[in-house]
């Protein structure tokens, strides 16, 4: 079958080939996929490691995302969640608290709500030179 004109080519990128990034709580990150001026659309798409004793307080956005875990184990809200869990968050929610005593590692994929019509944001939550202070949070609560 022919491909049509406008039809977008698939976008392949290797996490070996990115250098982790600081997220806005503090842990890692390698996002290759994040809207840019040039592709505001683009969704987050990505894997966020954190280490053991590390998390994020609980927090709320108008995107939609959902969470893989690759591996680890970690506390969300009240239930324990471990490798091979999905979690699905629709537009708008609230994410609760996260903490890991052993560690892990997330994939994320954080779109445009459909019903909200709000972005993820990746410039200056994702690719931070330090991670924000507690006082400057912006919860969205």
């Amino acid at each position: 079958m022919a491909r049509a004109q406008e039809d977008a080519l698939p976008q392949i990128q290797h996490l070996d080939d990115m250098d982790w990034e600081m997220n806005r709580f503090g842990s890692l990150c390698k996002f290759p996929f994040h809207p840019s001026p040039d592709d505001p659309t683009q969704p987050n798409a990505g894997v966020l490691r954190y280490e053991a004793g590390e998390g994020f307080v609980t927090h709320r956005h108008d995107f939609a995302q959902v969470w893989y875990v690759i591996e680890g184990e970690f506390k969300y809200g009240d239930q324990t969640l471990r490798a091979g869990h999905i979690v699905y968050h629709a537009d708008p929610h609230r994410e609760y608290e996260l903490s890991t005593e052993t560690g892990c590692t997330i994939l994320f994929l954080q779109y445009q709500g459909p019903t909200t019509g709000e972005a993820p944001l990746y410039d200056g939550r994702m690719n931070l030179e330090n991670p924000e202070r507690e006082e400057d949070y912006d919860l969205n609560l």
